[in-house]
């Protein structure tokens, strides 16, 4: 039987979802309480070539923004990630682990910086919201923290920057990776970070005002017809292949930024008043138990990975040794690949390993460093 997603007004509609129902959108996901368009018309593999040829408008709204706001803003923000934030600059996006006092992973999102008390973080699948306002109660900090009328739209493939010239004019062409500006749209200035979720060039338009929604969609549609533009969503293939994590689905708040291969966003040298910079320390002396890593597996597309999957080794006792979290048939390298969590002592590239996928035998493969291939 195949499980459908019930709609409710519980689940949040975005500025785009009846622009993606009109392209045909047949699958959604939730994410921070909103809808997330899954899959369209194409299989997931046609989905990726396109993504790989052409240019693709992405309904990604439930990239909720967490607005943290006022003369302790900056000390708030700094307090919740150890990545040092000291010299981050107005328009500058950084990608910011936010921990526990144990050091687990609250969220992993993409900080922008708009002014020197002014900072939005765009987060994964968590209520970084409520989190941030308990912290700012406890700590009697004098910030505001909302979630404003902020919907991102993200435009990626070889073609996003054709596209966006035509929309937002030649300026954009001088934002560099992981930078953003604003832009004017229709007598308003919209936030353009030059970011996204693939391995392709693109852009994420920061939609400030949802009434704007169908106007944004239909002028990027309109303009996208000289550059094959389609509907999209995040690849799953495309993101294994780049090695983008997934919160929720790669890690949790059961994982800490060792395991993740997130060290070298950390500044634990006791410089930084940070929440779990004691337990980083600790980690960081003892050493992570489990890591991260690619695994590469059988030669026939293997199912949807719903649930973890085992992975034991290739020693005698084919001991398990971790678990496969997200996996998906990739054309190119013709290979089923996978983001996996390795034990210790396991986790070398190379590492022949056995991975039980549902309903069969174990499948033959071998542990791979991450990105399986960079970035276009």
């Amino acid at each position: 039987m195949t499980a459908s997603l019930n709609l409710s007004r519980r689940l949040r509609r975005t500025p785009f979802t009846e622009r993606a129902e009109a392209c045909g959108v047949s699958g959604f996901t939730v994410v921070n309480h909103m809808l997330l368009p899954k899959a369209y018309r194409r299989s997931i593999e046609e989905d990726y070539w396109h993504l790989r040829q052409g240019v693709q408008l992405w309904d990604v709204a439930c990239q909720r923004q967490v607005q943290v706001h006022g003369p302790d803003a900056a000390r708030l923000v700094q307090w919740m990630t150890p990545r040092d934030l000291r010299g981050a600059l107005p328009g500058q996006c950084l990608y910011v682990p936010l921990v526990d006092g144990r050091g687990g992973l609250v969220n992993d999102p993409v900080l922008l910086k708009l002014d020197s008390d002014l900072f939005w973080l765009s987060i994964a699948d968590s209520d970084v919201l409520l989190w941030a306002r308990g912290l700012a109660l406890g700590a009697g900090l004098d910030v505001t923290i909302t979630e404003p009328d902020v919907s991102p739209l993200a435009v990626q493939g070889p073609r996003a920057l054709d596209l966006m010239v035509e929309v937002f004019g030649d300026g954009v062409r001088a934002l560099k990776y992981f930078g953003f500006a604003r832009f004017e749209f229709q007598h308003s200035h919209q936030v353009v970070a030059r970011s996204g979720y693939s391995s392709q060039d693109g852009f994420e338009i920061y939609l400030d005002g949802g009434a704007l929604g169908g106007a944004l969609w239909d002028a990027l549609w309109e303009a996208g017809q000289a550059f094959d533009v389609a509907p999209g969503c995040p690849n799953l293939i495309d993101r294994i292949e780049a090695g983008l994590l997934s919160y929720g689905n790669d890690m949790t708040l059961e994982n800490n930024p060792f395991e993740c291969g997130m060290a070298r966003h950390l500044a634990l040298d006791g410089s930084l008043e940070c929440i779990g910079g004691d337990a980083l320390r600790a980690i960081q002396r003892e050493g992570a138990r489990r890591r991260i890593t690619g695994v590469t597996f059988g030669s026939d597309p293997c199912p949807a990975c719903a649930s973890p999957w085992p992975v034991t080794g290739d020693g005698p006792r084919g001991e398990r040794i971790g678990q496969v979290t997200s996996a998906a048939y990739s054309p190119r390298l013709r290979r089923n690949v996978g983001l996996a969590m390795i034990e210790r002592g396991f986790w070398d590239p190379g590492q022949g390993v056995s991975v039980h996928c549902p309903g069969g035998e174990g499948l033959t493969g071998e542990l791979t460093a991450l990105p399986f291939v960079g970035r276009s």
